[in-house]
């Protein structure tokens, strides 16, 4: 269940723990049957929904040619709504929602079939969503993926160039590609990075009155057309933003540079990890070799997951092998001070 504050926004961490305390209690009335309520469904939310997001693109999107994946979820009839009332010529996939069939093999997640259906259909681009579709990963007309951090990256530009990115930042987290700070760095943006999370994202937007942020996994807020990570106006978003430069999305996308990046996830026994990690001087050592093998061309980040006992180290820079043997390495050093 998601609750949101009366202005649309994700509540806080702080108002999700009272929520949650409360739900808790074992003196709240458990009702069954007819007294948990009933079921009210508004004819014209998906009508009204769809013309919100087609607002946002008042050109249209005539001449595109592009293949959605609805990864059996909830964009399976608003999304072929959507790009259609926008012009675009649509090819639709994994829209068939049975209940258990949600992002199984297809969407966001797996989108190997989306990248095989671009090519073969001679498209544009392709999108897919996840489930609840508040993400969406791309595919570009050679078939190749373009992520969160790549669809950042060209938001960015050229929000940047017609003078619409407050601030010129980007607000992303700390698993975000070190490629993507870099090309943004480039055209004189800052990279605002936070904690992983689009909640954390959009608090980050708010404070510091930014207008575009996201996370790699294709969470991608326009906070100048919603208030949370909507899969169906990001991808709308990028369409125009090809509909805009006659430049096709690999063009696009190529901007930004993907560093290897690793990712090592410690699995680790007791409940006190994010304390063993931080007051572990072995592990803080061999953090502080790893960037000093680096030499300023990549990263390192050792953290404590917030919901299990497990360590996650990312190593990202410029050599494939290197970050390899680095992330490895430093796996090994926690396993053996904290396992």
């Amino acid at each position: 269940m998601l609750f949101r504050s009366p202005d649309g926004f994700k509540l806080s961490d702080e108002a999700e723990g009272e929520i949650e305390a409360l739900t808790g209690r074992d003196d709240l009335p458990r009702p069954t049957g007819a007294g948990l309520g009933r079921l009210e469904s508004d004819p014209g939310a998906e009508e009204e929904y769809v013309a919100a997001v087609a607002a946002t693109v008042p050109e249209g999107l005539a001449g595109l040619r592009v293949v959605l994946d609805c990864a059996h979820g909830a964009a399976f009839r608003v999304a072929p709504q959507l790009f259609q009332a926008l012009g675009a010529r649509v090819t639709v996939l994994n829209d068939r929602p049975d209940g258990l069939n949600i992002n199984a093999g297809c969407g966001a997640l797996h989108p190997e079939a989306l990248q095989e259906a671009v090519k073969r259909d001679g498209a544009d681009a392709g999108l897919a969503f996840d489930g609840d579709a508040d993400r969406v990963i791309a595919v570009d007309e050679r078939g190749q993926v373009v992520d969160g951090d790549q669809i950042l990256a060209v938001a960015a530009l050229h929000l940047g160039r017609a003078g619409r990115l407050p601030g010129s930042a980007v607000v992303a987290t700390v698993m975000s590609n070190l490629g993507l700070e870099r090309a943004l760095e480039a055209a004189g943006i800052r990279l605002v990075r936070t904690r992983v999370g689009d909640r954390y994202v959009l608090e980050a937007m708010r404070q510091g009155g930014y207008a575009l942020g996201g996370e790699q996994s294709g969470h991608v807020i326009f906070l100048e057309h919603a208030t949370t990570g909507d899969g169906l106006v990001a991808g709308a978003q990028l369409l125009r933003i090809m509909r805009e430069t006659g430049r096709r999305l690999s063009e696009l996308a190529a901007v930004m540079v993907r560093y290897p990046q690793v990712l090592v996830n410690v699995e680790l026994p007791g409940r006190d990890v994010a304390d063993r990690l931080a007051a572990s001087r072995a592990v803080g050592e061999a953090v502080a070799r790893a960037e000093k093998a680096l030499a300023g061309r990549g990263r390192v980040l050792v953290r404590a997951s917030g919901t299990e006992p497990v360590v996650r180290v990312m190593v990202e820079g410029e050599d494939a092998a290197r970050v390899e043997v680095l992330a490895r390495d430093l796996a090994a050093v926690i396993r053996r001070e904290l396992g």
